[in-house]
């Protein structure tokens, strides 16, 4: 089962810096400072934007703590900012806040507190939070072990082009865990988990193929 994932900041920041104009106000320069990976200015336009209450910026601040970006890598500095935009309904930060729970970065790893952030970013429609969410239910992490809920979630994650919910759905039907086992949507999903060009799934859609599991059996395929 593919393992926990980061959201990271730098896909929210393309997509804002096409939609808005760079001279569109201070939180979007900042946001085209850090797309162009000059940390430096975009902490300057966004630490201000952070202390007002801004949740973007808080969120954009607490990554760069904790990725190290323009200032030393500073987990406490992280949570605080990761935090303050969660409390705000942050679903970017609230993904992070989970990650950072469920690995143990910068706090004593707890599952629960994880389960809490990625549900609150989950039922929020966050596609990244919904596949760890599903992880979670696949491994009985700070909740009962439940194949059904994990697959329920993989689902609203692969509606929106999760790759690596695509992949662990794929897993889940393949080996019958919360679904009945079927081969061909086992295949469907490993192929479009890599059509996005997820080197796991890759490798299991030609596994499908070396052994003509929900597909027909096609050697050339499998070493495509």
């Amino acid at each position: 089962m593919r393992a926990i994932l980061r959201i990271g900041f730098l896909a929210l920041a393309i997509l804002l810096a096409l939609a808005v104009p760079a001279s569109a106000g201070p939180y979007e320069d900042g946001v085209a400072a850090y797309e162009r990976e000059d940390y430096a200015t975009a902490l300057k336009f966004w630490r201000p934007l952070a202390e007002q209450g801004v949740a973007g910026a808080q969120f954009g601040l607490g990554f760069m703590y904790a990725e190290g970006q323009g200032v030393p890598r500073d987990y406490a500095e992280a949570l605080k900012w990761l935090h303050r935009a969660a409390e705000q309904s942050d679903a970017d930060a609230q993904t992070n806040l989970g990650y950072m729970y469920g690995a143990g970065e910068g706090v004593p790893q707890d599952y629960a507190e994880a389960v809490k952030w990625y549900r609150k970013a989950a039922e929020q429609g966050h596609a990244r939070a919904q596949a760890n969410l599903g992880v979670m239910y696949v491994e009985g992490r700070g909740l009962p072990q439940d194949y059904g809920e994990a697959a329920k979630w993989y689902r609203k994650a692969v509606e929106q082009g999760d790759a690596a919910a695509q992949y662990n759905l794929g897993q889940m039907y393949r080996e019958g865990q919360g679904v009945q086992q079927d081969y061909a949507e086992a295949a469907k999903w490993y192929r479009k988990a890599a059509e996005q060009g997820d080197g796991e799934a890759q490798y299991n859609f030609g596994l499908m193929y070396a052994n003509g599991l929900g597909v027909p059996q096609d050697y050339a395929e499998a070493v495509k």
